[in-house]
């Protein structure tokens, strides 16, 4: 357009005018064309050899040396006679620049793909480091060093929350490990007691010269150190079937007063041994969903351990009540009652307060264990209960079956 516009306007259309513009290098390579018929071309027009070029789409030509050129058309006028005007422009010097342009974008390309890689290697190494941290000190944290935590770089974070999350449950994991190790061990002693107590009768009884009142007094103290050790197998087994949850329990509404009162009675021989009064309180008609067996060892278990440690000639008292709409049962003593210190534990397994006093009475410390067990089994929750004055009491708490009402018969269950 550039060059057609120069020899239309520089020109006026006069060829010999053309011809000067075309000497002087004004205009690129150009043809006159006059009614169809070629009338003259510039030197530089036929020096391309742009005469038997052939034509391309768009306007352009390609030479026998396979250069390109692109033409543009125009007309002027020289007189009445209209002249066409096709000016050409060598394509090599854009070709060059854009092939130019084309290696600056690849290589800036590049560059940019480049610093992209390292700065995310860069990145990820700085975001990825604490987790190669963690992952290494995981991965160091066996069952002898579960005190051991993880690092926590930002607490904030997400990977901060995650480490404190594996935190939390390496605590309860060490947690479980220690009860675990105090139980083994705690077991390990309660059954070589035993065993060490018989293999010791045993030892006497064999002695030549024992008389048959000896013999059979070390028989009978084999047998009681049997019967503790049955009881002590038999607590144990229990709460191995309570960890695993294989401990088969059958749940339909029963009358709580009755399965205490129940309770009660069959631990009426060994209170007046001791001439403890025993006494049950119980309200008729209250009903709880349970497994009868599992909630009646647990009443059994808490009167038990009351009767043991209350003092001749003391009192205790169970008691059944309906109590905005949970069924409530409480068991209460005249004993000594339980430290302070040691109340927070009552419920652990093997724990004794006064170890001295628990083997007088022939305990193991599993009977509250077992109780909390059995009563959470059956949807409820035990509590040691503040008390003015000597003795402790346990409160059980229990989903009243829907429809219950109580009828009250306190004394249900005496003894003097």
């Amino acid at each position: 357009d550039h060059d057609v516009a120069i020899i239309a306007k520089e020109t006026h259309g006069d060829p010999r005018e053309i011809e000067e513009a075309a000497e002087e290098g004004r205009v690129g390579p150009f043809v006159l064309i006059s009614s169809g018929s070629e009338i003259g071309a510039s030197r530089a027009w036929s020096l391309a050899g742009l005469g038997s070029a052939k034509p391309l789409g768009g306007g352009g030509l390609r030479t026998a040396n396979r250069r390109i050129y692109y033409t543009k058309r125009g007309t002027v006028f020289s007189g009445r006679h209209p002249i066409e005007i096709i000016a050409a422009r060598d394509g090599e010097p854009l070709r060059r620049t854009l092939t130019a342009l084309e290696l600056i974008l690849l290589g800036g390309l590049v560059c940019a793909l480049g610093l992209a890689a390292a700065g995310g290697y860069l990145l990820a190494g700085r975001v990825l480091a604490p987790v190669g941290a963690m992952a290494a000190k995981a991965q160091s944290i066996t069952a002898d060093k579960l005190s051991e935590r993880l690092p926590i770089p930002n607490p904030s974070d997400e990977l901060g929350c995650l480490a404190a999350a594996f935190n939390n449950a390496l605590s309860r994991l060490e947690d479980s490990f220690d009860r675990l190790r105090r139980f083994t061990s705690d077991a390990s002693h309660e059954l070589r007691t035993p065993l060490a107590a018989m293999r010791s009768v045993g030892e006497v009884a064999m002695r030549d010269g024992v008389d048959e009142a000896s013999r059979r007094e070390a028989i009978s103290s084999m047998l009681e150190e049997v019967e503790r050790l049955t009881m002590l197998v038999d607590s144990l087994l229990t709460l191995t079937r309570a960890d695993a949850h294989t401990a088969a329990l059958s749940f339909v509404q029963t009358d709580v007063a009755v399965l205490v009162n129940d309770a009660a009675e069959s631990l009426r021989v060994l209170a007046d041994e001791k001439s403890i009064e025993l006494t049950a309180n119980t309200t008729e008609g209250v009903q709880a969903r349970v497994d009868a067996a599992t909630l009646k060892q647990a009443v059994v278990n808490l009167l038990d351990n009351a009767v043991k440690y209350t003092p001749a000639h003391g009192r205790v008292a169970v008691s059944v009540a309906e109590e905005n709409g949970n069924c409530v049962i409480e068991v209460a003593d005249t004993g000594p009652g339980i430290p302070r210190e040691d109340r927070l534990r009552v419920f652990e397994r093997f724990y004794r307060g006064d170890k001295s006093r628990a083997r007088e009475t022939g305990g193991v410390g599993l009977g509250l264990a077992i109780a909390k067990w059995a009563v959470e089994a059956n949807g409820g929750g035990i509590e040691l209960v503040e008390r003015n004055g000597c003795g402790c009491a346990f409160r059980i708490t229990l989903p009243a079956a829907t429809g219950s009402h109580g009828i009250d018969k306190g004394g249900g269950a005496n003894s003097d």
